[in-house]
């Protein structure tokens, strides 16, 4: 094809075999523009092909498992329950379960999302146990499983290196190594801890009821429920034995039971939440592991004077909204707005619409809260206004036996 200066020429010809004759130029713009349309036609494709890839994957980042552990020993359970959650809708539908697994009632997953490790909290014959985990169907395959070595582990934490957990009962923090296989080996280190608190029903010894990472996971924090303590480790999860060594205690009010703490969104601040009395603490944190209470609340409602058993506490994935729950009378949670200097503010309390409200959990988007009650079998399904934090109820929620430990991973 020869093309000159097409301003200036009447008439082009083209020399391929599928054009025979003169054309006049407008013409000429008529068969490119074939092409155009054709351009035209294929972008809408590619951009309808894109739409369609993004709905997709904007559909799969809201959608979570959620996993349920729970209580084996009052009603029917099978352990580990999984879900498919949608975090627009707050529908979900069951997905698998584990099979006869005895009381798992905390569960922790692996940074891959490749294992589960659950305390078993049975007693004298209590243990931990690990869990291969395939996130798209919710199966569990069993590991193994190895003696806690103390009583009614209670909580616990993984990372690449080593499992931690919390003994109630035994007072003692468990420290497991992991395997590449993601099983544990037999307890690596046990710390005990020794002494007593001022409520002679419940602090008559030691009890360890959460281990937490520092947000650099420089340091372990352990809450003491029976000795009005916090205990912070120093972490060398490479050693062989000595994992964990004592870095220093802070004292909590005296009788009010440290129970779960939560770090703020930038590290720089602990809320801990105590259960004998429904305090509230705030401390500051440095990276040094330091920690220094600057101030304390109370989560229950004025007036109020029913018993409390104050249990969970989280923060909104965007860390501007802490919340708490409370059991035994009051079945609520409260609802705090965190200001840039790491006080709260109350926001709101909310009746959880159940009985015991022992653990709950926030989506990943932060568009819905679940509330797990131990004793009325259920979990319910709040929404949550992301800009006040407030809560309110869908309507929806999940029966099962016993639910107490919640936990969203990715699908």
């Amino acid at each position: 094809m020869q093309i000159w200066n097409l301003r200036s020429l009447k008439y082009v010809t083209f020399g391929n075999s599928f054009v025979t004759k003169n054309v006049t130029f407008n013409d000429y713009i008529k068969y490119f523009s074939v092409f155009k349309k054709q351009i035209i036609e294929m972008k809408r494709l590619y951009m309808l092909l894109f739409s369609a890839f993004a709905l997709t994957n904007l559909q799969a980042q809201n959608k979570f498992n959620l996993l349920v552990g729970t209580y084996t020993n009052t009603c029917k359970s099978n352990g580990i329950y999984v879900y498919e959650f949608n975090a627009v809708s707050g529908e979900f539908k069951l997905k698998n379960s584990s099979e006869n697994v005895v009381s798992p009632s905390y569960l922790s997953v692996s940074a891959d999302n490749k294992f589960i490790y659950a305390v078993n909290e049975n007693g004298t014959q209590s243990a931990v146990s690990s869990f291969g985990y395939n996130a798209a169907t919710g199966k569990l395959k069993p590991i193994n499983t190895n003696a806690s070595l103390g009583a009614d582990p209670c909580h616990l934490i993984n990372d690449s290196k080593n499992v931690i957990a919390a003994n109630y009962s035994g007072g003692n923090i468990a420290v497991f190594k992991k395997n590449a296989d993601g099983s544990i080996t037999e307890v690596e280190q046990l710390i005990q801890h020794e002494g007593k608190g001022p409520n002679a029903a419940r602090q008559e010894k030691a009890h360890v009821h959460m281990v937490a990472f520092s947000p650099d996971k420089k340091f372990v924090l352990a809450n003491d429920l029976g000795l009005d303590k916090i205990f912070i480790y120093k972490y060398n999860p490479g050693a062989a034995h000595e994992i964990l060594t004592l870095k220093e205690t802070v004292d909590v009010k005296a009788g009010s039971g440290p129970r779960h703490l939560t770090f703020s969104k930038d590290g720089k601040f602990v809320y801990l939440l105590q259960e004998l009395d429904a305090t509230l603490t705030t401390l500051s944190y440095n990276k040094s592991g330091s920690l220094k209470v600057i101030a304390e609340t109370s989560i229950l409602a004025k007036g109020f004077t029913g018993g409390t058993g104050a249990a969970a506490i989280k923060i909104s994935p965007d860390g501007n909204f802490l919340y708490v729950s409370d059991r035994v009378d009051a079945n609520s949670i409260a609802v705090y707005k965190i200001l840039k200097n790491g006080s709260i503010e109350l926001v709101e309390q909310v009746s959880t619409l159940g009985k015991g409200p022992r653990d709950f959990a926030i989506d990943p988007t932060g568009n819905f809260l679940l509330v797990g009650h131990q004793y009325t079998n259920d979990i319910i399904i709040f929404k949550r206004d992301k800009a006040s934090g407030k809560l309110k109820n869908t309507g929806k929620k999940i029966e099962l036996c016993s639910p107490v430990g919640l936990l969203f991973t990715k699908m």
